[in-house]
């Protein structure tokens, strides 16, 4: 698995890079391929407090777990174990989905994505569909508009995010509000 351990305005110390990759590293046990793109692991810290991004992308799925603490060991830690629960809980519903289809479930077969080989997933077995909690449905019209009005009608509407035709592009665009204040643009990727 290849791993790309960067600093977000910090310099990552060696000891602090080889624990990174080592823990990191110990996810290649739940593919039975590497993942399509590096194992992104960004490291900042602001006003005391250590925080670590991990991204990876296996299969079409993409994983991502953030943690922030006061050690970035700790941090680590916990974001491969929020890791590990992604994985377990896509592979869970993956299986669900076998079963309710009557098919045998098979490692790297193509239409499990061949992405996961799991010791266990009995812990997550018993969820709840989380489709049971599915509540609305909402439908509206997507008139074309830039970023800037998306921004704008988000705010008007007093959303924290909003879903909208780029017009530049003529793709479905999403525009939300991060923790910090700052806006976010989530665009697909061909």
């Amino acid at each position: 698995m290849n791993i790309q351990v960067r600093g977000d305005h910090m310099e990552i110390t060696p000891a602090l890079h080889e624990y990174a990759q080592k823990k990191i590293g110990r996810l290649s046990k739940y593919f039975d391929a590497p993942p399509e793109r590096e194992v992104s692991v960004t490291m900042s810290v602001e006003r005391g407090i250590h925080r670590v991004e991990v991204m990876i992308q296996v299969h079409g799925v993409l994983f991502r777990a953030e943690e922030k603490s006061g050690d970035m060991y700790a941090s680590i830690d916990v974001v491969l174990d929020k890791l590990e629960q992604q994985i377990h809980k896509h592979k869970a519903k993956l299986n669900q989905r076998f079963r309710e289809k009557g098919v045998r479930t098979r490692i790297g077969s193509s239409e499990d994505q061949g992405a996961f080989q799991l010791a266990s997933t009995a812990a997550y077995e018993d969820e709840p569909d989380l489709l049971d909690d599915l509540v609305r449905i909402k439908r509206f019209p997507m008139k074309p508009m830039d970023v800037r009005e998306a921004l704008m009608q988000m705010d008007l509407l007093g959303h924290d995010f909003y879903v909208f035709t780029n017009a530049e592009t003529d793709e479905v665009n999403v525009v939300y509000r991060r923790k910090d204040g700052t806006y976010g643009l989530i665009e697909p990727n061909e």
